[in-house]
């Protein structure tokens, strides 16, 4: 689990790009190159291998080196951490809205 704030930082901040999640979409497919991975965007290698290293810092990417190919993996680690932390704050405002629904219900109820 995600255990710092920088962590989760890297996480969010990796998922905010549109490019990054699509990258992180063929990943979870299987390893790709980098020029695998290029190839459905109009813009250069070295700006898909900027994007990369976005996601290598957050940890969802892992690259190797086959000679001058470098191919790409996805580390779905962090992406699950991120996910748990979503899930205590969905679990907390659930709870605060059937309270809520709750305290309508007896205040329609005083009304009647």
């Amino acid at each position: 689990m995600v255990t710092n704030s920088r962590e989760l930082d890297l996480v969010f901040g990796a998922l905010a790009d549109p490019t990054r999640r699509d990258i992180l979409a063929r990943l979870s497919e299987g390893i790709a190159t980098v020029g695998e991975l290029a190839r459905p965007y109009d813009m250069s290698r070295p700006a898909i291998s900027k994007h990369l290293r976005v996601l290598e810092r957050a940890g969802m990417v892992r690259r190797t080196r086959d000679g001058r190919v470098s191919r790409c993996g996805l580390d779905a680690g962090p992406l699950r951490d991120a996910a748990a932390w979503v899930e205590r704050y969905r679990e907390f405002w659930e709870g605060q809205f059937d309270r809520l629904t709750r305290y309508l219900e007896r205040e329609s109820e005083d009304d009647t």
